[in-house]
């Protein structure tokens, strides 16, 4: 798991945010007309053109890799490219967890770029965003990132493309295991859940460890 410190403050997460964010929905926006588009060939040709155009300028200058996950001095995450919550990321809905007491819950907009079965989200996209809010809920109970051991998901029925919520609360921990309940609801009521054991890393340091090791960093 990458991490790495950047040294700002939450002014500078607000200021790259306000350029970023705009950006990556647009390019939501872009990837929601390609599908549905029905305009003629000569419209698609230019389109692509422009596209690799802009796409060419961007990577002038970029990271290798991945994304990773940045934090700040007082370990405000920053994970960006997460494939679920990413505000970089286009391919994210994105999923914007709000945690209580061992209970995180989070609503999207699942269009047709998350479509399975006609209408329908596919399954796949609604076990990526249950995974992610597992982790997150279980994280939330000792501030400490949490793995998925397994996650078994029932599939109850198909789940219409728009609004889905999503709930998931910790059911109980045993050592370095957290298990979790999930749901996921459209409009019409519960489509799947599941049961997830999440891995505290055995060697990971704890919060203390990690600021100090920050506050030692020049």
């Amino acid at each position: 798991m990458e991490f790495r410190l950047e040294d700002i403050d939450p002014d500078e997460i607000e200021r790259r945010l306000a350029v970023v964010e705009p950006l990556t929905d647009s390019v939501r926006g872009l990837i929601d007309a390609v599908i549905r588009s029905e305009v003629d060939d000569a419209v698609l040709d230019r389109a692509r053109a422009r596209i690799d155009e802009i796409t060419a300028e961007l990577r002038v200058h970029q990271k290798p890799g991945g994304y990773g996950t940045p934090f700040t001095r007082d370990l405000r995450g920053m994970p960006w490219g997460n494939a679920a919550t990413g505000l970089r990321n286009p391919i994210a809905p994105p999923l914007r967890p709000e945690h209580g007491a061992g209970v995180s819950t989070g609503s999207v907009h699942l269009g047709a770029a998350y479509e399975g079965p006609g209408g329908l989200v596919h399954g796949g996209v609604l076990a990526l965003l249950m995974d992610q809010l597992v982790g997150e809920c279980a994280s939330t109970i000792v501030n400490m990132p949490h793995f998925t051991g397994t996650l078994t998901v029932r599939y109850l029925r198909p789940t219409k493309l728009g609004r889905v919520d999503l709930r998931a609360e910790v059911t109980g921990t045993q050592d370095r295991k957290t298990f979790v309940h999930v749901e996921v609801r459209d409009r019409e009521g519960v489509t799947a859940d599941g049961e997830a054991i999440m891995i505290r890393p055995k060697d990971f340091p704890g919060r203390d460890e990690v600021l100090a090791a920050i506050a030692r960093t020049p």
